[in-house]
């Protein structure tokens, strides 16, 4: 069995925005027993990660790390057509990754207690995204 479902929403700019209830409602409407789902965002500014759901410090300090990883308007940057957070964006999604696959059981996401799934955003401005989940098992 497989279902497949496009998800959008849209960022006021830079940081997480929980997408877990939405993408577990998708779970429970494909019928999925057992299997897995997988997550992923279509674009190169923005990522998806597993983190804690409870303690918003937590994805604040991420961000902060991200920061000094890849600062925006770098000098050394050649790509920077959209401004100064352009490749710091690009740069941030490579280090975080478009896809997850999580493991469901009992027809839910087996996420662990404190595990939430967030969108990550890394442009500065508002933006429009897309994610697509796809739920396969039985």
């Amino acid at each position: 069995m497989h279902h497949q479902s496009i998800l959008e929403f849209a960022t006021p700019g830079r940081g997480t925005r929980n997408i877990t209830e939405a993408v577990a409602r998708i779970v429970t409407a494909s019928g999925v027993q057992t299997g897995i789902a997988h997550v992923f965002v279509q674009h190169t500014s923005c990522s998806l990660t597993i983190t804690e759901n409870a303690d918003p410090d937590v994805r604040r300090d991420l961000d902060t790390l991200l920061a000094r990883l890849a600062p925006d308007g770098d000098p050394a940057y050649r790509h920077d057509l959209e401004g100064p957070d352009d490749m710091a964006a690009h740069a941030r999604s490579v280090l975080t990754g478009p896809g997850l696959t999580i493991p469901v059981g009992a027809g839910r996401l087996l996420l662990g207690t404190w595990q939430g799934i967030f969108l990550w955003e890394h442009r500065t401005g508002a933006q429009q995204r897309k994610v697509v989940v796809t739920v396969l098992g039985a």
